[in-house]
C-alpha cells in the first residue's frame, strides 16, 4: 500500500488512513510533521499530539537515511524512496526498526510508511533473543557445556601424547591441539555469556593480521584442500582497539559463509582507508577488511534480509552468523556491508582506527 494524495495539514486523522494498521506519520514540504495515524503512534509509544511538529527527519535514531531521502524526492511525480531497516524513535524512546517508503504528495508533504521488521535489543544478539528461543538456546548451552569440557582435556591429552620419545613436541600437532584448546575456551565463553549476561570485555589494541591467521587456520581445518585461501594483507596498519575474540567470531562467520556457499577461492583482504564514513562519523583513518569469494552467492530472495536473525539461505543453517557478525561491527563503531552476484562476493568490514594512529599515518 502507498499512499499518494494530498497530507492531512493538521492533526486530524482521516478515517481511510487512521483504520490501517500500517504504521503512517506525515508531514509539511518542510518536513515538519503534522501527525500520524494511531498504527504509528502506538508503534512508537506516544502520542500522536507529541508528535506535531517535531522534524520529521529528528525520528531517525542511527543514521541519515531519512534526512537525505527528504532532499532527494524533488516532486510528487518522483517514486516513492524505499528506506531499508531504518531505526526510529522519540526523544531518547525505545528504538523500532522498519523498512520504510517515503512518498511525496501533490501539495509538496510526505507520507512515511512504516512496515516494522525485528531487530535483538540490546547489545548482544547471542544472549538478547525472545522468549521461547531464548530459553532453548540457554538449555542448549547447558548442555553443551560438558562435551566441550571433554574436548579440551581430549586435546590436552593429545597434547601430551604428541611428544616423541626424547621429549619433542610434534610442531605440527601442537598447533593443532593449541587451536582446539583455544576455540574450546573462545565457545565455552560464549555459552557464558548466554547463561549469565555480562558487559562486554574491554577493547585492547590488537593485530588484526594475527587474528585473521586465526580464522585462515580453523578454515584450513574445515574446508581442508578444498578451498584455495588468499592473503591479501597491508602490512603498515597499525594496531586497531578491539575485542580479539569477537573479531575472530565475526570474521570467522563471514569466511565459514563463503565455504557453506560452494567458494573454491576466498580471499582476505585489509587495507587503509582515509576519510571514510561510518554511520554519521567520519573516520580519519579506518581498516577496510575484505572477504571475498567465488561461490554461489548471495540468493536474490535474501538480499534485504540478509542481516535478519534466524534467515538463512540452507535448510540446515541456523541464521544467526551474518546477523552476530554485523553486530560485533557496530560493537566496534563500525559497519558490515556486502555486494554479491554468482561468483564474485565481497563483504567488508569498517572499523575506525583511534585518533592518535590517524595522526601517526598522516
Amino acid at each position: 500500500m502507498h499512499y499518494i494524495g494530498a497530507m492531512p495539514s493538521d492533526a486530524s486523522v482521516p478515517p481511510s488512513l487512521d483504520r490501517l494498521t500500517t504504521p503512517l506519520v506525515w508531514a509539511d514540504a518542510s518536513g515538519r510533521i503534522g501527525g500520524s495515524n494511531a498504527a504509528f503512534a502506538r508503534w512508537l509509544g506516544i502520542s500522536v499530539r507529541r508528535l506535531v511538529d517535531q522534524p520529521l527527519a529528528a525520528l531517525e535514531l542511527d543514521g541519515d537515511a531519512l534526512r537525505r531521502a527528504l532532499s532527494a524526492a524533488t516532486s510528487a511525480d518522483a517514486e516513492p524512496l524505499r528506506l531499508r531497516r531504518i531505526e526510529l524513535a522519540y526523544l531518547g524512546g525505545e528504538p523500532r526498526f522498519a523498512d520504510a517508503w517515503l512518498t511525496r504528495g501533490e501539495d509538496g508533504g510526505w507520507l512515511l510508511e512504516a512496515h516494522p521488521v525485528d531487530e535483538f535489543p540490546g547489545d548482544d544478539p547471542a544472549i538478547a533473543l525472545p522468549g521461547a528461543l531464548s530459553a532453548a538456546l540457554k538449555g542448549l548451552a547447558h548442555e553443551l557445556r560438558n562435551p566441550l569440557a571433554g574436548l579440551k582435556g581430549a586435546a590436552q591429552l593429545l597434547a601430551r601424547r604428541s611428544q616423541d620419545a626424547a621429549g619433542h613436541f610434534d610442531d605440527n600437532s601442537r598447533e593443532l591441539t593449541g587451536l582446539i584448546e583455544s576455540e574450546v575456551e573462545r565457545l565455552t565463553q560464549l555459552l557464558d555469556r548466554l547463561l549469565s549476561p555480562m558487559p562486554a570485555a574491554p577493547h585492547a589494541p590488537l593485530n588484526i593480521h594475527a587474528t585473521l591467521e586465526r580464522v585462515l587456520r580453523l578454515a584450513e581445518t574445515d574446508a581442508g584442500w578444498a578451498v584455495r585461501l588468499v592473503r591479501d594483507y597491508d602490512p603498515s596498519l597499525p594496531e586497531l582497539s578491539g575485542d580479539a575474540d569477537r573479531l575472530t567470531q565475526a570474521t570467522w562467520n563471514l569466511v565459514r559463509n563463503a565455504i557453506e556457499a560452494g567458494a573454491a577461492n576466498i580471499t582476505l583482504r585489509t587495507r587503509a582507508e582515509h576519510g571514510v564514513r561510518i554511520g554519521d562519523a567520519l573516520q580519519a583513518l579506518a581498516l577496510r577488511m575484505e572477504i571475498i569469494d567465488d561461490g554461489r552467492g548471495v540468493p536474490e530472495d535474501l538480499t534485504e534480509r540478509l542481516f535478519l536473525p534466524l534467515v538463512s539461505g540452507r535448510a540446515d543453517g541456523s541464521g544467526l552468523g551474518l546477523a552476530l557478525a554485523q553486530q560485533i561491527a557496530r560493537e566496534h563503531r563500525g559497519s558490515l556491508t556486502y555486494r554479491s552476484r554468482p561468483g564474485h562476493t565481497v563483504f567488508t568490514l569498517l572499523l575506525p582506527m583511534p585518533a592518535d594512529e590517524a595522526r601517526a599515518d598522516g
